[in-house]
């Protein structure tokens, strides 16, 4: 019976999905209407900015900014620039705890040839992994994903995820049907551009290789009223480092998640691929997400393991979700819900998230993160 069950939400996700597609139109006419519903305003720290997204309104609209469609509006002006710090030591090589090797910092950053502190920890590198392909501009997988799959939030951990589902994804970067929302998030345009210059053999080789990868524990979230004050570092989509010095300090969290490297030290510069992040969430969030999650709330959503297995663990090729980054879950639901990322799989996934406001959002990306992979 419960196979039965999950047959027909399937099926009916695929019914749902392809209606939803065909109403983007109708929808992106209706954002001002959709937005006042479902509390959408923007989940910037999700994308990687400390500020909402500010979009000019579509014809008729109404003016709603940060709402669905429209075109990107003049950026603000840009802060005044910090003073100049000291000159970083890149030549001068590092160790890291337990790493037979040592490197330095302009060899943890070299895009075509980063940096392996534990080449014991993953099976051999396919070369687009390891160099990538200078000629073509295509950066080496591993820089930001990390040799063992995981990466970080401003990006994507592809480690255990379904080769299938990794050569999907590629493909929609190549075809445009993967895009960001928020259009400030600079690393989707290089995703583009790098699908666009990878070979069908070189994407099978990378599929493979971090599917081959369980996903281990990575992410720990803590409820909490007081999150670390911090910053985003990296431009265009940029990862959250806690603030030191003077400006060091503690903030209530807001509406959002704040995900910050447990050791900010060995994340940046270093680029551990070891150390973890700590994902502080508002208190109360694991309830409401675990309501959503399981039982699909008041009538929000669907039980995510319709699709997404037990425990969200994976489910052929619908990919597991436990314990992965809320921050890159959350962008993966609300660019669903704002039809940027069409390939598909969202025609299975706009249905689900068609009606979840922002706080919805956190709380279901806040409780996923928390469960054991």
């Amino acid at each position: 019976m419960r196979n039965r069950t999950g047959i027909l939400l399937l099926a009916s996700f695929v019914s749902l999905g392809t209606l939803a597609i065909k109403a983007a139109p109708q929808r992106a006419q209706q954002e001002g209407q959709q937005d006042s519903k479902n509390m959408n305003h923007g989940i910037p720290w999700a994308y990687g900015f400390a500020t909402p997204y500010v979009t000019a309104p579509a014809p008729g609209a109404g003016g709603a900014a940060g709402g669905r469609g429209g075109a990107a509006a003049a950026p603000a002006a840009a802060p005044a620039p910090a003073p100049a710090a000291e000159p970083e030591d890149r030549d001068t090589p590092r160790h890291l705890p337990g790493a037979a090797s040592a490197f330095a910092l302009k060899e943890v950053d070299n895009n075509y040839g980063p940096a392996d502190w534990f080449p014991q920890d993953h099976p051999k590198m396919p070369e687009i992994v390891a160099h990538g392909d200078k000629a073509a501009m295509v950066n080496a997988c591993g820089f930001c994903h990390y040799p063992n799959g995981k990466g970080r939030p401003n990006n994507a951990g592809p480690a255990g995820l379904p080769a299938e589902y990794i050569l999907q994804q590629l493909d929609d970067f190549k075809s445009g049907a993967r895009t960001s929302w928020d259009k400030r998030k600079r690393n989707t345009g290089q995703m583009i551009d790098i699908a666009k210059g990878l070979s069908p053999e070189e994407m099978h080789a990378a599929a493979e290789y971090f599917s081959s990868m369980k996903w281990t524990p990575y992410i720990k979230v803590v409820e909490t009223d007081m999150v670390p004050k911090g910053h985003f570092v990296g431009g265009g989509g940029g990862l959250n480092m806690p603030l030191t010095g003077a400006d060091a300090g503690m903030e209530p969290p807001g509406d959002r998640v704040v995900e910050t490297p447990a050791s900010p030290e060995d994340t940046e510069p270093m680029r551990n691929p070891r150390s973890g992040f700590i994902a502080y969430v508002p208190p109360g969030t694991l309830k409401k997400g675990e309501a959503l999650v399981l039982h699909g709330g008041p009538g929000k959503t669907v039980a995510c393991a319709a699709c997404h297995g037990e425990g969200l663990k994976g489910n052929g090729g619908f990919p597991s979700l436990a314990g992965r980054s809320p921050s890159y879950l959350a962008r993966q639901l609300y660019d669903f819900q704002h039809f940027t990322r069409v390939g598909p799989g969202a025609q299975l996934m706009q249905p689900v998230v068609a009606n979840l406001s922002d706080d919805d959002i956190l709380a279901i990306v806040g409780y996923i993160a928390s469960l054991q992979p």
